[in-house]
């Protein structure tokens, strides 16, 4: 059986007779060669006539050849059966596995599609986040601006409020503004103004002048304590007082020409008179432990605070 003849059984494995019954491809093969024997069997008896030892051992051979193409023709319909049914396999599994890819690819582009999508929410959830935090952020802005303006005006405010009590206290106390009242005097400590300026006894005693008082006399118990614990608050070092012993050694005579006849308010020790140039004025000095004891004296010409004192109007 030729090539063709193969490849037309593959094609068409089965044909039907004429009543519709199926007919395999090997049963056709058989057919044919059966038939194929029949003919030259009656050709051969029809052409050897004439003697039969060689008619048999003809017929013999025939049959042989016969038998020997139905079995190659049933090896070759098994050959092409077998090579058929490989080739479905192989088409098969090739287009299982196919199919599992597309589905495999499939599978993953609906989760790309899905994570695309989860994605895309959430970017337009932070933008939504980050245009309200925006509107915040304005409005808070706002409302600090607000409050920048409120504290401005507060500000100014708080200066004509701390200018008209001064100025109250001014006319209520009847001292200048940066003065300190006590019963009817009013004292001027110069730290306060300016607590790197320092001046001699005489020097300190003109700037209490220009302002319209004098050196400060200490002359009762309370201005003793008042000027004591002033001073210590500031912890400023010594100021000057209107005390000195100029006039007379040992004899200390105040400004408004009051002897000074207390000696408790004297630290210990003091007045000594010591330096080569003698120590002839007064000066009060911070004593934590013992304010009644804060008074010094010293050289005229050294610089340091001044004291004044003036009458309250």
């Amino acid at each position: 059986m030729s090539g063709q003849s193969c490849n037309a059984a593959m094609a068409n494995p089965q044909s039907r007779t004429e009543d519709g019954q199926k007919i395999s491809f090997i049963q056709r093969l058989s057919q044919v060669f059966l038939n194929t024997g029949v003919n030259l069997q009656f050709r051969y008896k029809q052409f050897g006539q004439g003697g039969d030892g060689s008619n048999r051992l003809v017929l013999l051979c025939l049959g042989l050849l016969n038998i020997t193409l139905l079995i190659a023709a049933v090896v070759i319909g098994i050959n092409c059966a077998k090579v058929k049914e490989g080739s479905l396999r192989v088409s098969h599994s090739a287009a299982t596995q196919l199919i599992d890819e597309l589905n495999y690819l499939h599978g993953n582009y609906s989760d790309v599609i899905k994570a695309e999508e989860e994605a895309k929410n959430a970017l337009e959830s932070v933008l939504k986040n980050h245009t309200r935090m925006k509107e915040k952020i304005e409005q808070q802005k706002t409302i600090n601006d607000n409050y920048q303006k409120q504290m401005e005006a507060l500000q100014e405010e708080s200066k004509i409020l701390l200018s008209n009590v001064s100025a109250l206290e001014e006319h209520c106390s009847g001292c200048p503004s940066g003065w300190i009242p006590l019963n009817s005097s009013c004292y001027f400590f110069s730290y306060t103004e300016s607590p790197n300026v320092e001046k001699n006894w005489e020097k300190s005693r003109e700037d209490c002048k220009s302002r319209g008082a004098d050196l400060v006399v200490i002359d009762y118990p309370e201005e003793q304590n008042f000027v004591s614990h002033t001073i210590d608050h500031m912890m400023a070092g010594g100021f000057w007082v209107g005390l000195t012993d100029m006039n007379t050694e040992g004899k200390w005579v105040w400004i408004n020409n009051v002897t000074e006849v207390e000696n408790r308010y004297w630290m210990d020790g003091e007045p000594n008179d010591v330096g080569y140039h003698g120590e002839d004025c007064a000066m009060v000095i911070a004593s934590r432990m013992t304010p009644w004891k804060t008074r010094n004296d010293a050289n005229c010409r050294h610089s340091m605070k001044w004291i004044c004192e003036m009458t309250s109007r």
